[in-house]
């Protein structure tokens, strides 16, 4: 975001409020308030090189706010942060975004980001519009396998529909019989992609489709798995693993999960 190196804190959010010939005891006022309201009070008198990163796009968002715009555009605006203020400045954006009632429009390539601050997403593919909808939408109802992988982690099971009626169908799998829900209008005989989330999927010693270990991971709140169920590798996220068993690598297992837990393509 664009700043003046040669201006104090106060000076860059005051800049656009100058050109706009306010009065200085209004101008002190409104970006004092502002200041405040990011976080940032009692630091007017700073440089803006002696911030840090996050606090210098703090600074961006206050000469923002001064302006009194209805509409941001913001282009990858966090790229250049470190993880941790990556997230702390999510949420700010958002809470600031809640506090003026201004709209925003986000480009970014991180799917956190996209999922966290919109209320609407657009995937976009090749510059054209692949899908627009609300975070769940996109998420659970992607309209093709481009953007299932791009939002979020997703299993691609292909198959065949044995058997249609109504929106319930069973779908033949690796030469298992898979029920799923959700076929919507199809015919027996179509060919089909099943999208699975990873945390849609689980591990035991029973399911719908039989599988070799070929990858177990401990990962705290989470154990993380790869599993092979004839020609599809499978990742599957088990939360909460305490007092559950986990598989090893080379064990044979059953991979499972319930019919409307797949979106079916």
């Amino acid at each position: 975001m664009y700043k003046r190196q040669h201006y104090n804190i106060f000076d860059n959010v005051a800049y656009g409020l100058k050109l706009r010939k306010m009065d200085k005891a209004t101008i002190r006022e409104k970006v004092l308030h502002i200041l405040s309201l990011v976080g940032l009070e009692g630091m007017e008198e700073r440089m803006t090189n002696q911030l840090s990163g996050g606090q210098q796009q703090r600074a961006a968002f206050a000469r923002i706010l001064a302006r009194g715009a209805d509409v941001l555009l913001l282009d990858e605006p966090l790229s250049s942060l470190d993880p941790h203020l990556r997230e702390e400045m999510r949420f700010e954006i958002k809470d600031l975004q809640v506090k003026y009632g201004f709209s925003i429009i986000y480009v970014t390539h991180d799917q956190s980001e996209a999922m966290a601050l919109s209320d609407r997403i657009i995937v976009m593919k090749r510059g054209l519009v692949d899908q627009v909808g609300s975070p769940k939408e996109v998420y659970y109802h992607p309209q093709d396998e481009f953007v299932a992988d791009f939002i979020g982690e997703s299993n691609f099971l292909h198959g065949t529909l044995q058997s249609v009626s109504g929106n319930s169908g069973v779908a033949l799998i690796e030469g298992q019989s898979v029920p799923v829900e959700g076929v919507n209008g199809r015919a027996t005989g179509d060919e089909v992609t099943l999208v699975l989330r990873p945390e849609s999927a689980h591990v035991g010693e029973v399911g719908v489709m039989p599988c070799e270990v070929t990858l177990s991971r401990f990962m705290g709140h989470y154990q993380d798995y790869q599993l092979r169920c004839g020609k599809h590798l499978v990742k599957v996220t088990e939360f909460n693993p305490k007092n559950r068993r986990s598989y090893e690598v080379g064990e044979q297992a059953f991979l499972s999960f319930a019919p409307d837990d797949v979106h079916v393509l």
